[in-house]
């Protein structure tokens, strides 16, 4: 079992939303987990936030706290690529293992 979990561009738009849905129904409740989101507003990126939303929208109903144990990012101009991801990795990685 993991406690934490950095998705970076998550593709949510798949099955429109399914995996969002499925989350819905099947993401642990708040307490032992943080989780990092992000995403871009460029290529792939740019049809993820209105999902995103709604998966923010789930998190609050698990019980999860914005900035304390899981977050949502948005990184204006960001596209969906290796690149983009490597320059924001140190910041899920703070969240992720640096203290609570």
């Amino acid at each position: 079992m993991f406690g934490g979990a950095a998705c970076l561009s998550s593709h949510w738009n798949a099955g429109d939303g399914a995996v969002v849905r499925w989350l819905k129904h099947h993401l642990p409740s708040a307490g032992a987990h943080r989780i990092y989101f992000d995403h871009g507003t460029e290529t792939l990126d740019a049809d993820y936030e209105p999902f995103q939303q709604r998966m923010d929208e789930v998190m609050r109903q698990h019980g999860y706290t914005d900035g304390e144990d899981w977050v949502t990012l948005r990184f204006e101009g960001a596209d969906h690529s290796p690149r983009a991801w490597r320059e924001r990795l140190h910041i899920p990685l703070k969240f992720l293992l640096g203290k609570p």
